[in-house]
C-alpha cells in the first residue's frame, strides 16, 4: 500500500469480539450493529466478516441497498425504519426487517399494498424519549400491526437505553421494568441490550443483543478499555515521519506557536492530521506510539501533519510507522484527550485514509 495514512481492520479481531459477546450474552441471538460505514470501519468488508451474526443492523434504507448490492444475504434490519413509500418499496425489494417507532409509519405499512410482508421490531419509548411508542400506546399499536397483511405475525419488542454505561443508574433500572411492565404476557422475542447494556445489566440481554462498539473491541463504558473486557482493537490508525528536523531551546513550532522548546529538540513531522480524523483540539502531551515507545505530540494539529518530539529516540528515522491508536494505544483513551467519545474518533475517520483489511 502506498498511502501513508492508514486505517488497518482486523477482521480476526472482529470475530474474537464476536464470539466474546456470544460468551457474554447467555445464548441471546447477535444483531450485529455496523451502521455509519461500520463506524468507520468499512461497511461491506464488515459486514462479509461477520457472516457468523445471526442478523445485522444499519440505520438507513441506503446502507441496506448497499449491502445487497454487494452480496450480502444476511438478515438485515433497518433500526430508523422507513419515512416514505419509495423506502418502503426499496425495503421489500432488499428483504429488510423494519423497526417501527412512529404512526406515521403505521400508517405507511396499512396503505401497502404489495404480497411482500415484514418482520417489524416494535420500538417502545422507556425514557430514551428519542424514538418509540409510550407505553401506554403499546396495546392499540401492537392490535394494529397483527391486524396488517403486511406484518408478519413474529414480532420483535425492543426499548433502547439511555444510561446503560453508568453501571449504578436507577434510570436503567426504571426502564427495564416499564419494558417488563408494558410487554408482560405477550409472546414476541425481546431486545434491549446495547453494548453497553450487555456488558454491564446482564438482566437486559433478552432474546436479542444489539452490540456496536463492543464489536470493534472498543468500551462503551468511561473509565475501562475493551482490552480490558476481553476485545481487542479491530482498527489501527497509522502513518509515518516525512520529516525530521532540529529545533532549538526556545523556538516554537506548528501554528500559533502553540509549543515551545524547553531544550534543543528533534521534531518529527508526521503525516496525518484533522483531514484525516485526528482532531485538532489533540494537545501537546497527547501519546502517539513510536514502535512500543510513547512519544509527545507537540504543536497543533494541522490539516495533513502532525508534530512530535523524538529527542528521547535518536534512533527514529523518516519512514518510521507511528500508531495513533490502536494496540497499546487505545482509541478510549484518545477520546477522553480529545474531550469526546470513541464512537466519534472512529466515525471521524476520512475518505482519504486508506483502508488495508487483514484477513
Amino acid at each position: 500500500m502506498t498511502a501513508l495514512c492508514r486505517a488497518t481492520v482486523d477482521t480476526l479481531a472482529l470475530n474474537h469480539n464476536l464470539r466474546r459477546i456470544r460468551k457474554l450474552s447467555d445464548g441471546a441471538k447477535v444483531l450485529a450493529v455496523i451502521k455509519a460505514n461500520a463506524y468507520g470501519h468499512g461497511l461491506v468488508p464488515v459486514a462479509k466478516a461477520l457472516c457468523d451474526a445471526d442478523a445485522l443492523a444499519v440505520a438507513r434504507i441506503e446502507e441496506a441497498v448497499a449491502l445487497r448490492a454487494a452480496g450480502v444475504g444476511q438478515r438485515l434490519v433497518l433500526l430508523e425504519g422507513v419515512f416514505n413509500r419509495n423506502q418502503l418499496e426499496l425495503a421489500a425489494a432488499n428483504a429488510c426487517d423494519l423497526v417501527v417507532h412512529s404512526h406515521e409509519q403505521l400508517e405507511l405499512l396499512e396503505s401497502f399494498g404489495r404480497n411482500s410482508r415484514f418482520t417489524v421490531w416494535l420500538k417502545i419509548d422507556t425514557g430514551m424519549n428519542r424514538l418509540g411508542f409510550r407505553p401506554e400506546e403499546f396495546s392499540a399499536v401492537l392490535a394494529r400491526l397483527r391486524s396488517l397483511h403486511a406484518v408478519r405475525e413474529e414480532l420483535v419488542l425492543m426499548t433502547h437505553l439511555a444510561n446503560a454505561d453508568v453501571l449504578s443508574s436507577d434510570g436503567t433500572r426504571n426502564q427495564l421494568a416499564l419494558f417488563e411492565k408494558t410487554t408482560r404476557g405477550v409472546e414476541a422475542e425481546r431486545s434491549i441490550a446495547n453494548s453497553a447494556g450487555l456488558l454491564s445489566w446482564p438482566e437486559s440481554r433478552a432474546q436479542w443483543v444489539r452490540p456496536g462498539l463492543a464489536l470493534f473491541g472498543v468500551s462503551p463504558i468511561a473509565g475501562k478499555t475493551g482490552e480490558e473486557l476481553g476485545l481487542k482493537p479491530v482498527m489501527r490508525l497509522g502513518t509515518e515521519l516525512i520529516a525530521i528536523r532540529k529545533v532549538a531551546a526556545g523556538e516554537s513550532v506548528g501554528y500559533g506557536s502553540a509549543w515551545s522548546a524547553s531544550r534543543d529538540c528533534r521534531i518529527g513531522v508526521a503525516a496525518i492530521g484533522y483531514g484525516d480524523g485526528y482532531p485538532r483540539h489533540l494537545g501537546n502531551g497527547t501519546p502517539v506510539l513510536l514502535g512500543d515507545s510513547r512519544i509527545p505530540l507537540v504543536g497543533r494539529v494541522s490539516m495533513d501533519m502532525i508534530t512530535v518530539d523524538l529527542t528521547d529516540h535518536p534512533e527514529a528515522r523518516v519512514g518510521d510507522s507511528l500508531t495513533l491508536w490502536g494496540a497499546g494505544l487505545p482509541v478510549e483513551e484518545l477520546a477522553q484527550l480529545a474531550g469526546t467519545i470513541p464512537y466519534e474518533m472512529l466515525c471521524g475517520v476520512t475518505q482519504r485514509v486508506a483502508v488495508q483489511y487483514l484477513k
